[in-house]
């Protein structure tokens, strides 16, 4: 049975999030539908990440097996115009081996989160940043992020109804970045626990706005309670941007 690794692009405004939920259409359900009507069967399309509700992504990658040998510019054609009007995009297809696993094969995986920091709101990209009037000092935030780097336990940036077996991650990558009036978190590791990167940066926010100086937030991570958390910061900012795979 030949196994297909897709790259995605999708809008998450208007979804309950990747993964397939009985209170809503999530981008997995609508991207199988959209298989369905193209292949005339059912296959699980499994995602690398399990994006939450409003969270957007520009390189989230799937894997599906199916039981012809399709082209994979006739998977990635075909599945576009069944996902109409969606906002999903199959951005490419491409036949791997069946050890490819998007979930687990993946050695690395890469957030960005951003956040407009001006006083008028934003009228073209409202859905994909946190709209912060008050002034922040990207600087501190950046210098407070490198205190996240490397292998902890990051309860306090952890949900409570996180299901991961463990809060113990490594941080490889935590930059923030100002050009002009957007900030952007920049966030790689190899996983992330639930709202893990959502925390961050609202505990990155306490900062660069002085309510928090650099060592309330090493303390926050110190304390290992979910508790000492700042705000967790909305969906909108985050995006799923790419996922490492070996030799790739």
């Amino acid at each position: 049975m030949p196994r297909y690794k897709l790259i995605i692009e999708y809008d998450g405004t208007s979804f309950v999030g990747w993964q397939r939920q009985t209170n809503g259409q999530s981008v997995q359900q609508a991207l199988e539908a959209a298989l369905r009507r193209f292949v005339g069967e059912s296959p699980a399309i499994i995602g690398a990440g399990r994006t939450d509700a409003g969270v957007h992504a520009t390189g989230q990658v799937g894997h599906v097996d199916l039981n012809y040998n399709w082209r994979t510019d006739e998977i990635r054609d075909a599945m576009n115009f069944h996902l109409r009007p969606h906002p999903i995009s199959v951005l490419s297809v491409e036949a791997v081996s069946n050890d490819f696993q998007a979930r687990f094969s993946a050695i690395r995986r890469h957030y960005i989160y951003r956040i407009l920091n001006r006083r008028a709101p934003g009228a073209l990209q409202r859905n994909w940043v946190w709209h912060i009037a008050r002034a922040l000092n990207a600087d501190a935030m950046h210098e407070a992020a490198q205190r996240l780097l490397g292998h902890h336990d990051f309860s306090t940036f952890r949900a409570s109804e996180c299901q991961a077996n463990s809060p113990m991650r490594t941080l490889e990558r935590l930059d923030v970045v100002r050009t002009g009036d957007i900030i952007e978190i920049h966030a790689s590791a190899r996983s992330f626990l639930h709202h893990q990167v959502r925390s961050m940066a609202g505990s990155l926010e306490h900062v660069g706005s002085g309510k928090w100086k650099v060592e309330d937030l090493a303390a926050a991570l110190e304390a290992k309670d979910r508790r000492c958390c700042g705000t967790v910061a909305p969906p909108t900012g985050l995006c799923f941007t790419q996922v490492d795979y070996p030799d790739a």
